[in-house]
C-alpha cells in the first residue's frame, strides 16, 4: 500500500502533540518579569520536549522520505511511536508543575526509552518490508545511535531516584545527539 496517508496522518499527530504542549504554557498573572520566573520549570520542559518532538518528526520524516511502501504491520508500529510521543505532553506539564521531582523525571525517561523502542521497531519493520538490501535497509544500519540513547535512558530512569538533574542532563545529552538529522539517510540517497 503506498504511503500517503500514512505520512499525513503522522504529520497531523506530531501536529497536535505540540499544540497540546504549548497550550500547558499558562500566561502569568502580572506584566512583570518577575511574574515569568514561576513559569521556568513548565517552559524549560517545554522547550526539551518539542526539540524531542522536532527530532522525531524530523526523523521520521526522513525515513518515510526513502520508504516507497507500507504494511498493515508498519501502521501498526508507526501508531505504538505515535502512542508514546502523544504521551510526552502529559508527562512533560507533570516534570514542570513538580519542579523535576524524581518521579515525574523518572516517568518522562520512561516514555522517551519507549519512544525509542518504538521508533527502533518502526525502523526495523520498514527496512525489513523493503529487504535487507533495500536503500533503507543500509541506510539505518546497525543504529547504534538508537541503542546508545535507549542504554542512556535506562541509566536515566533509575538515576532520577538519586538525583533528577542528572536524568535531565542525560535526556538532553541523547535530544543533542539526534538533534542533527539522520546523516545516513541522506548518504544513502546522494549515492
Amino acid at each position: 500500500m503506498g504511503k500517503g496517508r500514512f505520512e499525513a496522518f503522522s504529520d497531523g499527530v506530531f501536529a497536535i502533540i505540540i499544540t497540546i504542549m504549548v497550550l500547558e504554557l499558562k500566561v502569568p498573572h502580572g506584566a512583570e518579569l518577575a511574574a515569568l520566573l514561576p513559569l521556568y520549570p513548565v517552559f524549560l520542559c517545554y522547550v526539551v520536549s518539542f526539540v524531542y518532538i522536532g527530532i522525531y518528526w524530523n526523523n521520521h520524516h526522513h525515513m518515510l522520505h526513502v520508504a516507497t511502501k507500507v504494511s498493515g504491520g508498519i501502521l501498526w508500529a508507526n501508531l505504538h511511536l505515535l502512542f508514546w510521543l502523544s504521551l510526552v505532553p502529559f508527562v512533560t506539564g507533570w516534570v514542570g508543575e513538580n519542579h523535576f521531582a524524581a518521579l515525574p523525571v523518572a516517568l518522562y525517561g520512561v516514555v522517551l526509552l519507549m519512544a525509542g523502542v518504538a521508533y527502533f521497531i518502526l525502523a526495523r519493520a520498514l527496512a525489513n518490508h523493503h529487504g535487507k538490501d533495500s536503500k533503507l535497509a543500509i541506510a539505518l544500519g546497525k543504529d547504534y545511535k538508537g541503542i546508545v540513547s535507549m542504554v542512556a535512558y535506562l541509566i536515566a530512569i533509575p538515576m532520577a531516584f538519586v538525583n533528577p538533574w542528572i536524568s535531565c542532563a542525560l535526556y538532553v545529552l541523547v535530544a543533542i545527539m539526534w538533534f542533527i538529522p539522520d546523516r545516513r539517510i541522506e548518504r544513502v540517497l546522494a549515492e
